[in-house]
């Protein structure tokens, strides 16, 4: 499932493109994604109106029109966006098109349709996006993503940390591979109660997540199965991963080989040597 940086990636790769044009006609597939596509909405209120901007939040692209209508899309599990030419032959799982004055498409492909399409209409844009981000939680590069936030959230949790870095609901974006990345840089086994987390050791994870977040954007995110950023390029933060994926493999601290469990039903990797338990 594309995370933080692979959406952040796409939204940037969209940036020289968008802003500043007009949607003059909007298409769509006849299949249901996650929800149903929002086929009314989007003709009264992202047709014919001119792209604002893009923004990011969690792991959702709101597409800002200037009208003050906004456009939300969040591409699942096997989700990309890509702009092609008009006359450029549809894919098969193509299931939002937005045709630019340009002449230009934006395309949102999604095999497993497991992605979602959203409409917030000028009029009730600002407070369905407040009710939207009451249940995300904090951003990674947000002011608020310090060690007095996190351990105020985790003093009454016994969770594992892994858990409780990928609850969305707490902390925005950060999924598995990047979890799993994190711990491992910290030097904190993903087991650890959440509560048993000290200010210091909190710190460590906020510097080392950042870091890794920064290097796998720059890097155009982790293609790990099909990931594609807007471009059509494949991410390539994968060939700096130092645990995720690699289980029997040298860690690459100490030489112990790197094991494999599940932890929240997720799968869980990490140096039993670097990372000790507590």
């Amino acid at each position: 499932m594309p995370e933080l940086p692979e959406v952040e990636v796409t939204r940037r790769g969209l940036l020289p493109h968008l802003p500043g044009k007009t949607i003059t006609a909007v298409k769509w597939s006849n299949k249901r994604l996650r929800t149903p596509i929002p086929r009314k909405l989007l003709q009264e209120a992202i047709k014919g109106q001119l792209v604002q901007a893009i923004d990011r939040r969690a792991k959702y692209l709101l597409f800002r029109m200037a009208s003050g209508s906004v456009l939300i899309l969040h591409l699942g599990m096997t989700g990309k966006i890509g702009l092609f030419e008009q006359a450029t032959p549809t894919a098969r799982h193509d299931h939002l098109r937005l045709l630019l004055e340009n002449n230009m498409e934006m395309r949102f492909n999604d095999s497993r349709r497991f992605g979602t399409i959203l409409v917030w209409p000028a009029g009730q844009a600002a407070e369905l996006e407040k009710q939207f981000s009451a249940t995300k939680g904090i951003e990674p590069f947000s002011n608020g993503f310090t060690p007095a936030a996190l351990r105020q959230m985790a003093v009454k949790r016994r969770q594992p940390v892994k858990n409780f870095l990928m609850d969305s609901r707490l902390i925005a974006g950060i999924g598995n591979i990047y979890a799993n990345e994190t711990l491992f840089a910290a030097g904190i086994h993903p087991e650890t109660p959440v509560n048993r987390i000290s200010a210091t050791q909190w710190q460590v994870i906020i510097s080392n997540c950042r870091g890794i977040l920064e290097r796998a954007i720059e890097a155009g995110g982790s293609t790990i199965s099909d990931f594609v950023g807007s471009s059509g390029s494949q991410g390539y933060f994968q060939l700096q991963l130092a645990v995720y994926g690699q289980a029997d493999t040298p860690c690459p601290s100490c030489g112990k080989a790197i094991c494999k469990k599940t932890v929240g039903g997720r799968a869980t990797f990490f140096c039993p040597n670097c990372q000790k338990t507590a």
